[in-house]
């Protein structure tokens, strides 16, 4: 009985010991540790308050510089492209207010737009290779040579571009008579569909890259499909132009892709800002520079040249209209 009630009274101490420090430590540390979490709580309201305040700012300067640019657009590609042809390709996904947008600062520069050319998701599917390749053998014209090591998307991009670009002044305007299924079959088989006339062709291309990247097992694949359309449609005609927003220049984007094919890089050019003002100016540029052999890659993302041309060429006379 001895022992239980000494060991009774001994842990009864122990608590009421615990029980004293806490309230003791409590009131001790309550004003420090309360006042040292409301001045925690104002810088940071403060700092988000300041943060806030730049992030405004700097909204407004864009939007600001973003409406000059838009205003001054004519006069900054006026006569830029005048006589030219431009046709549009586009890769599936592509908005609706991208494409009028970059077909908009064309018509300003002077050039003619013969017609936009849009790819399906078929056409950049991997798993329909093989009928693709079906397809190009039977619409090849007889007299038409195809990459023989090429892959299918090389031989595809080659003869689609024979029926829309042209790098001979004499045929600008004129359907390429050797040419003239080549649309339809690639219609019939679902990968494209096309607006205006394209046909009658051009010596420029822009084509238009997907907004996001590609991602999965296929996405190589499928941004490699836009880059062999890029480069078929740069030799075929007189120069083209891979563009699209910032965030196709990042990993698994098509432009990320065609810069980093050394060969492709060196024929295409590339603008990675189609969504800005600025962007669409500067594919204006590109064009005109690509009309005299070189290559450029412009924006704001990763392998750029710079923001624009360093001194745009003056285009060589056609005789195309």
């Amino acid at each position: 009985m001895i022992d239980f009630r000494y060991h009774l009274v001994s842990i009864v101490a122990i608590f009421l010991a615990l029980s004293v420090g806490i309230v003791l430590g409590t009131s001790f540390l309550e004003d420090p540790v309360i006042k040292a979490t409301e001045s925690l709580a104002n810088q940071l309201r403060v700092g988000n308050d300041e943060l806030r305040g730049q992030v405004e700012a700097l909204q407004s300067r864009e939007a600001g510089n973003d409406a000059l640019l838009t205003s001054s657009t004519p006069r900054l590609v006026q006569d830029a492209l005048a006589s030219e042809r431009v046709v549009i390709v586009e890769a599936p996904g592509v908005t609706a207010g991208m494409r009028e947008t970059a077909q908009q600062v064309i018509v300003a520069s002077g050039a003619t737009v013969t017609g936009r050319v849009t790819l399906t998701d078929r056409y950049v599917d991997p798993s329909r290779s093989a009928s693709i390749d079906a397809l190009v053998t039977e619409a090849k014209p007889a007299d038409m040579t195809l990459p023989v090591e090429g892959t299918t998307y090389d031989k595809a991009a080659v003869l689609l571009a024979s029926a829309i670009v042209t790098s001979d002044p004499a045929q600008l305007g004129k359907v390429n008579p050797t040419a003239t299924g080549i649309l339809e079959a690639f219609q019939r088989g679902g990968l494209l569909t096309i607006t205006d006339q394209p046909a009658k062709r051009a010596d420029l291309a822009v084509l238009i890259a997907p907004p996001e990247p590609y991602t999965g097992d296929d996405a190589a694949q499928q941004a490699g499909a836009i880059v062999s359309m890029a480069l078929g449609l740069d030799e075929g005609g007189r120069g083209a132009v891979l563009t699209g927003a910032l965030t196709g220049s990042a990993a698994g984007g098509a432009i990320a892709a065609l810069r980093e094919d050394t060969a492709v890089a060196e024929k295409v050019s590339s603008v990675d800002n189609l969504d800005m003002p600025a962007g669409r100016v500067v594919v204006v540029y590109a064009l005109r520079e690509q009309l005299s052999g070189v290559a450029g890659h412009y924006g704001i993302g990763p392998g750029v040249s710079g923001i624009e041309p360093s001194a745009p060429p003056a285009p060589t006379a056609t005789s195309g209209g």
